[in-house]
């Protein structure tokens, strides 16, 4: 998403776009888990120092790695049985 105006609002949503992910499997914040920064937060310059982190050696490793593109990770959503259309209208 590129905004590029606030008064009025003005954003554009791209069609193709980066998928960031957690290195350590996502559970709901609790006592014991909510400073694992790994389960909560996807910035790479956190999860680049984890040791499961997988960096992408091409932009055709469109299934590897812990940054995938928006098409796969929404082929991924709905091969899961989920509806990836309605992710996409929550997301807009």
């Amino acid at each position: 998403m590129f905004v590029c105006g606030i008064d009025p609002l003005r954003m554009y949503l791209y069609h193709e776009g980066l998928c960031r992910l957690s290195t350590v499997k996502y559970q709901a914040p609790c006592g014991t888990n909510l400073t694992n920064l790994f389960m909560h937060l996807t910035n790479y310059a956190i999860n680049k120092s984890h040791k499961d982190y997988e960096k992408n050696k091409t932009s055709m490793e469109d299934d590897v790695g812990h940054k995938r593109s928006l098409t796969y990770t929404m082929k991924y959503i709905q091969d899961q049985g989920h509806d990836h259309e309605k992710v996409m209208f929550d997301i807009k």
